[in-house]
């Protein structure tokens, strides 16, 4: 069971696969926690992307693949393996599928742009605890304060609308490309041993209604 899951932030690709993960039992590969952990361990290759992401350049495609490779390797994929967050440009899809890293399902969570907007411009944080609430769907009992604390809930600078509506901006210049590069892979392999399945799943219902798409549009 080897899945790339993709959808724009607010879709509920996080929620969705820690679902997807303990169905299944595998593991949630992230590449960029991956590279977090080599810097905070201050690795020879932690070192070379603290240096990398220091000067504002993007850390190199092969780089990424290499600790995907290596992650599969260990034992708690041999179940398979849920990819977060990474492909995110036609590049790293090629360099993921001329490596030979096996995809077997690619999910789309798909939420329009306005629903997006709502979902996360509603959101309001208690900073001190992280307790997160929702305008409209999880309010606090008094309006615009924690239930535990008593003191004011904030609303993070990239909840903001307009920060919001760039997000989605950059997500779909990156992504619909790659949408498209993995839909024409998974048409082009219909015919051959282990087809890649690409599946559009609607991301606007409730997360149990999203979770039994996903789950019954896995064979």
């Amino acid at each position: 069971m080897c899945i790339v899951l993709l959808g724009g932030p607010g879709a509920g690709k996080g929620t969705q696969s820690q679902y997807l993960a303990k169905k299944f039992h595998i593991p949630t590969i992230s590449v960029g926690e991956m590279l977090r952990v080599e810097i905070k361990n201050k690795t020879p290759l932690g070192l070379k992307v603290k240096e990398i992401t220091e000067s504002g350049s993007l850390v190199d495609d092969s780089i990424s693949i290499g600790l995907v490779k290596n992650r599969i390797r260990q034992s708690d994929c041999k179940n398979g393996y849920l990819l977060d967050g990474f492909p995110r440009t036609i590049k790293q899809a090629e360099a993921l599928v001329n490596s030979g890293i096996a995809i077997e399902y690619v999910i789309e969570i798909f939420v329009p742009n306005d629903i997006v907007v709502e979902r996360l411009s509603g959101r309001r944080v208690h900073p001190s605890s992280g307790r997160t609430y929702h305008l409209k769907y999880s309010p606090p009992k008094v309006s615009g304060v924690d239930d535990v604390t008593g003191e004011v809930l904030v609303q993070r600078a990239d909840d903001k609308e307009d920060a919001i509506r760039h997000r989605l901006q950059v997500y779909h210049k990156q992504t619909e490309p790659l949408i498209k590069y993995f839909r024409d892979l998974a048409k082009a392999s219909e015919s051959s041993d282990v087809p890649v399945k690409y599946i559009m799943v609607d991301g606007t219902g409730t997360i149990e209604q999203v979770r039994e798409h996903i789950f019954s549009s896995i064979r």
